[in-house]
């Protein structure tokens, strides 16, 4: 009867400790792992120095890096998060150029931070394992480190590539699985709205280009709560 007693107490210990290891407020989680940006780019057309050449919208590639984001729990609930990562590089080129007797070039390489804060709802209960959570938020695009590659620089003479930075909002999805107290699997993606305007000096003058970025940022890693 003693050893009953004894397991039915710790079978309830542990349905409690199970209980606890769901966010509450207070809490900081920060989560570790990986992050890829895959623009979904759409551009006009370039503009030299106020003339349009058809055809030749600029591609955006894609790039993964390490993630590091923060989320403070103000209720078990509701949490603000910070997404943060180390520099993404991309290479921007352009086509459409072989009819004007140019080659198609990549015209450099862009490094950019995407701060992006976010308020999160969870909406499953606080002594659920599993919080999926849905958010909207405000993204700051920075722009760094426009390198004009040495293809661009042979065919078109290009020079000076600057990117203007950007606002917008950012929508976030995604899950935590809790495997214990303070670790936990976690998923999810961001869609936010990067638009930009680029400029590159070539010899026919100076080209410009709009690039609306707007990429999926997808996340996986783990998370820590303290």
């Amino acid at each position: 009867m003693k050893k009953v007693t004894k397991i039915s107490l710790l079978a309830a210990a542990m349905l409690v400790s199970g209980a606890a290891s769901a966010y509450e407020a207070g809490d900081w989680i920060v989560r570790s792992g990986l992050v890829n940006v895959d623009p979904n780019d759409d551009s006009s057309n370039l503009s030299v120095e106020g003339s349009r050449l058809g055809g030749t919208q600029v591609d955006v590639d894609a790039d993964t890096q390490l993630l590091l984001n923060v989320t403070y729990m103000a209720s078990s609930h509701v949490g603000v998060e910070l997404l943060a990562a180390t520099p993404f590089e991309h290479t921007v080129s352009t086509g459409g150029l072989s009819q004007y007797g140019l080659s198609d070039v990549d015209l450099g390489e862009i490094k950019h931070l995407p701060p992006t804060l976010t308020a999160l709802w969870y909406p499953m209960a606080s002594s659920s394992k599993f919080q999926p959570f849905i958010g909207l938020g405000v993204n700051y695009t920075v722009f760094f480190d426009e390198d004009v590659s040495r293809e661009a620089q042979d065919a078109l003479g290009a020079d000076n590539l600057s990117l203007d930075d950007s606002w917008g909002l950012a929508g976030r999805v995604g899950m935590d699985y809790m495997l214990n107290d303070c670790w936990s699997l976690h998923a999810g993606a961001y869609y936010l709205d990067i638009g930009t305007d680029a400029e590159v000096d070539t010899a026919l003058g100076t080209a410009k280009v709009d690039v609306d970025v707007d990429p999926w940022v997808y996340t996986l890693g783990l998370g820590y709560r303290f």
